[in-house]
């Protein structure tokens, strides 16, 4: 098993940056019902420049996709990794299916984010300032129904519906592994040392493996996908009274970036906020 440290200070590295810092949509359903989401980055308070990357975007079928990347290892290239994922997850999705059942969604983010691990993985082989580059990946399919989540490495996602809020993906963190194994505490796991060491990450090596999980997406549920640049300075109580707040999804997304940023913000912090809207009542406007 290979340990990976991450989110080490590189020199910036001037590329174009080819996803918005901020997006908002709002999409109206046929059924009355809306979804809005919104994407945030910022290279917080400490590094040099951003290694993140994301968004949120839209196939023909106006079903939508959310991505966090978060860049990591290399000499200048983790934003070069992210960047590189969030991409060609991009354009692959613009000219995706319609997606109709869970299995095809599943379907279509493992194989999509395996051949993107390859084309990162590649690239790093192809220039040699990119060695040892990888990133992490969560992304997450949403469509009327139900929503698929995929993801390499400590990037969330957690959803918050009528039964609470929970965290959906999993770390594949060697701190997480070995709160898993009872090793350690969740409480020890918050100050350990090696908190910062990925198990794996997108890009590494030239193949790997990715979780995959579908949930039920109804109305008034709302998901947060968001990198270790946040998680790492809230806990589950807090993001829940930040993503339940009654505020347009812009407001909340500045506000959980600056309070993370209040407590160091020594990491970069990206997110993405999607709510799926309670259908209008009929007659309303």
């Amino acid at each position: 098993m290979v340990f990976m440290e991450v989110r080490e200070i590189h020199p910036i590295v001037n590329i174009k940056r080819l996803v918005e810092s901020n997006v908002l949509w709002n999409v109206r359903k046929r059924r009355g019902e809306t979804m809005n989401g919104y994407f945030l980055t910022d290279k917080g308070q400490v590094r040099s420049h951003n290694e993140d990357a994301g968004g949120i975007f839209f196939n023909q079928h106006h079903q939508f996709l959310a991505v966090v990347a978060d860049g990591m290892g290399g000499h200048r290239a983790g934003d070069v990794a992210s960047n590189i994922a969030t991409t060609s997850i991009h354009k692959r999705w613009l000219e995706a299916e319609k997606i109709e059942t869970p299995d095809d969604a599943e379907k279509w983010l493992n194989e999509q984010i395996k051949e993107i691990n390859k084309e990162v993985f590649q690239h790093a082989v192809d220039h040699e300032e990119c060695q040892g580059m990888g990133t992490t990946i969560v992304a997450s399919i949403g469509t009327d129904e139900f929503v698929t989540v995929a993801h390499i490495g400590d990037s969330r996602c957690y959803l918050a519906n009528e039964f609470g809020f929970k965290q959906v993906t999993e770390d594949h963190s060697l701190v997480n592994e070995l709160v898993r194994t009872g090793q350690i505490s969740t409480q020890d796991a918050e100050h350990h040392p090696r908190k910062n060491v990925l198990l794996k990450a997108l890009g590494t090596e030239e193949e790997t493996s990715v979780d995959v999980k579908t949930i039920g997406w109804t109305e008034d549920n709302k998901l947060l996908l968001c990198s270790d640049g946040l998680s790492n300075k809230m806990s589950d109580d807090e993001l829940i009274e930040f993503v339940e707040e009654p505020l347009p999804l812009e407001q909340a997304a500045e506000k959980l970036i600056q309070f993370a940023n209040e407590r160091g913000g020594e990491d970069n912090i990206s997110l993405v906020l999607v709510h799926y809207d309670e259908p209008m009542e009929e007659g309303a406007s």
